[in-house]
């Protein structure tokens, strides 16, 4: 099988947990054989990055310790940095001092460990197996050591600390603008990785070769890039993780992950929380902003398996037969953390559990065996290793959503649903759902709630219309087919009208807005026949916390689908018990133009204002529109909401819901959910449409729901092209 479209990874471990050389000489053997993964640059030797991640071989940085000076009594813990440093001398004389000063002014803070500094450890490398680019770019590659010093303390809690030493670190590093990254830092794990191919990996860190570097596991990563440029930062694995595939969800993921920070003093880390922002590595590829809120989740209290279900959960919403205990921990923890969604196979550690796992779509391959003697391997693909058929006692393939881990603490291979029931028992999530969640009208067949309105034919419909630019175009060509036939207008391939920003004539705000498609390597997804792992469903109310866990936290209301008619906005709203506001969204026609951004000010403002007096849902509004008032367009209205709440740090307080007379078409409401709605009410084209059946003697209510359903239709169709899944939260 020529496979060359998606990352090569996988792991090996040793069932029973035992350290010893060869586990890590043969995952670089099976790292080599999956080189045709990568790309290579114009010099046939620079590559799209490989590596490998294993335990920390205590034995011999033990040694390198007191090689350094270093007396280690048997209850300090040791833990080691692999840094890339800058090549310049000045540049990387800044970048040791800074490393050695964070970690020996840490033991000087109150409540911290007495961290000690041991030394550097420069890495040995062959410069001569690298291609003319890496090379050229290859940074200073150094080794720092520390102890948790002589005061007893928990592995977890010594983690934790290394972690706050790193991301201080990285802190000054960033305000220097100095190139100097920290490739791990752990008293559990450590990686080797760079800008190569993966059979040059070896041949590159002598290390990897040493005897004396034993693991009990190791994860394989032969990268092929595709939305960023290989360097030698974006090689993986990364600190927890190696990753086969794109997050097409991530530019949602970044701003929820940055909404999200203002939460972190109310968790494990306290006053501390200061130097955990921001979580995510801005400049880092979607695989690593992935690592780095795996990494938080793991070191605030969680299991790395509860974590990584957590962030990268399966289509428990359309597989009829799946455990209710389960069904009720993904639902719990949908309130808590928005689905990162790929396609993607992750291969994942904390240094004692090694496991692999394929997002809802499945669209990336994982193969696994077990040998009698106690071998798993997981890998993109078979017969990376020359293991005979006779030894091998289990094979078999991760499907979507599935997950596979080796303890190697416990000795113990981890399954699917053993892993998962495992994990859904721990807390009552079932009884916590069912007493806390809201489930909206008609969650059970499928249907809103009834609208029993007249449809409000009148001169104020039309004069409405006109305010929000309807065209005729818009009620023969776009809305009779939703209206009367539930489906999508027809419309040529070609589009020959001219971009809005060099149009000359006015144009909808929603038109300067166009689909952002996904990779090349990612597989299409069918909207219709696929549509197991595609979900509209919506949630509504004040978040909980993330990093902890509680009943309350699912207290929310949650929606069938994120369009609402009149009735299903009421029964939101009631629900909401009085903790709702409705926002204005317009301005004073007589200001003119230059009334718009002060008229946008003051909607972020009585925002802000409304969550910190306790509201948890916003309704921003444009029913006001009149003679005298002109509306806010509602997608900046809700872009501009959204993003003030985030820098405010209040945006998991309180959900946004648009009621609007402009959307009609999907491109409109799928502009509006991406920029921070969670759901909508398009009063006008509802009534439109309820107008246009009574004109053809139609039932307005079948014709109400015709026009919806086509809606839903085309926003699983947009999330199938620009995303393989979204999860509209």
């Amino acid at each position: 099988m020529d496979e060359r479209d998606a990352c090569g990874v996988g792991f090996i471990a040793d069932l029973k947990g035992t350290a010893r050389h060869e586990i890590l000489q043969w995952a670089l053997e099976a790292l080599s054989r999956l080189q045709h993964r990568g790309a290579v640059s114009a010099d046939a030797k620079t590559g799209d990055g490989a590596g490998v991640l294993f335990q920390l071989p205590q034995g011999f940085f033990r040694r390198e310790a007191v090689r350094l000076g270093a007396r280690l009594c048997h209850m300090e813990k040791l833990a080691v940095g692999m840094t890339f440093l800058p090549s310049e001398s000045e540049a990387l004389a800044e970048a040791r001092r800074i490393i050695e000063e964070t970690v020996r002014g840490w033991a000087c803070r109150p409540n911290r460990l007495r961290v000690r500094w041991i030394g550097w450890r420069p890495v040995p490398i062959v410069r001569a197996v690298l291609g003319e680019k890496a090379a050229a770019e290859c940074p200073t590659i150094e080794q720092f050591l520390i102890s948790s010093g002589e005061e007893p303390c928990s592995g977890e809690r010594f983690e934790r600390e290394v972690y706050l030493i790193r991301k201080q670190i990285e802190r000054r590093v960033r305000e220097l603008s100095l190139l100097a990254y920290i490739v791990s830092l752990s008293h559990r794990t450590l990686v080797y990785k760079g800008l190569m191919v993966s059979s040059q990996l070896g041949r590159f860190y002598p290390d990897l070769q040493n005897r004396s570097f034993t693991t009990s596991f190791a994860i394989f990563h032969q990268r092929y890039s595709t939305n960023t440029l290989p360097n030698w930062m974006l090689a993986q694995p990364f600190r927890m993780l190696a990753h086969n595939g794109e997050i097409n969800t991530l530019q949602g993921n970044r701003n929820w992950m940055r909404a999200r920070e203002a939460d972190l003093r109310e968790s494990v880390w306290g006053e501390e929380a200061e130097l955990l922002s921001p979580i995510l590595w801005e400049e880092g590829s979607d695989s690593a902003n992935l690592d780095n809120a795996l990494e938080l989740l793991v070191l605030s209290g969680r299991s790395v398996l509860h974590a990584l279900l957590m962030l990268v959960p399966e289509a428990y919403e359309g597989i009829p037969d799946l455990d209710e205990d389960v069904r009720a921990f993904y639902e719990y923890h949908e309130c808590l953390m928005e689905p990162w969604d790929g396609p993607a196979a992750l291969c994942f550690s904390d240094g004692r559990i090694v496991g692999a796992a394929l997002d809802r779509n499945g669209l990336r391959p994982a193969r696994y065996l077990v040998t009698e003697d106690g071998l798993v391997l997981v890998a993109s693909e078979v017969g990376i290793l020359p293991i005979s058929e006779h030894r091998i006692v289990e094979k078999g393939r991760l499907g979507p959503g599935m997950i596979l881990a080796v303890d190697t603490t416990r000795g113990a291979l981890l399954r699917n649903a053993e892993i998962k029931r495992m994990l859904a028992t721990r807390r009552p999530y079932a009884r916590w759902v069912r007493a806390h969640l809201v489930r909206g009208p008609g969650q059970e067949n499928g249907e809103l709630a009834r609208d029993d309105g007249d449809g409000r034919e009148s001169d104020a419909s039309v004069r409405r219309q006109r305010a929000f630019g309807y065209t005729i175009e818009d009620l023969d060509v776009l809305l009779k087919p939703m209206v009367f036939e539930g489906k999508e207008p027809t419309g040529s391939m070609g589009d020959d009208t001219p971009l809005s920003v060099l149009s000359q004539k006015p144009r909808l705000l929603y038109t300067y807005f166009k689909q952002r498609f996904a990779q090349v390597t990612n597989p299409p997804i069918d909207p219709l026949r696929e549509r197991l792992v595609m979900s509209l469903s919506t949630l509504i109310g004040a978040r909980g916390h993330w990093l902890e866990e509680s009943p309350a936290a699912c207290r929310l209301i949650k929606l069938r689908s994120p369009i609402l008619d009149e009735a299903s906005l009421a029964w939101v709203l009631r629900q909401c018990d009085g903790r709702w506001r409705r926002l204005d969204a317009v301005f004073p026609v007589s200001d003119g133009p230059s009334g718009l951004r002060p008229a946008v000010r003051r909607l972020c403002e009585e925002a802000e204002r409304a969550v910190r007096e306790g509201a948890s849902l916003l309704l921003l509004s444009d029913r006001a529109v009149d003679a005298e008032r002109a509306p806010i367009p509602m997608l900046l209205a809700v872009g501009a909401v959204h993003h003030h709440l985030i820098r405010c740090g209040l945006r998991l307080r309180a959900s946004v819901i648009a009621e609007s007379g402009e959307p009609r078409e999907e491109h409109h409401f799928a502009c509006l959910l991406g920029y921070g709605a969670s759901a909508i009410h398009p009063y006008l084209a509802m009534e439109t449409a309820q107008a246009m059946a009574r004109e053809r003697g139609v039932d307005p209510l079948e014709a109400l729901r015709n026009y919806v359903r086509t809606l839903e239709k085309g926003l699983l169709k947009i999330m199938s092209k620009t995303v393989s899944y979204t999860h509209l939260t």
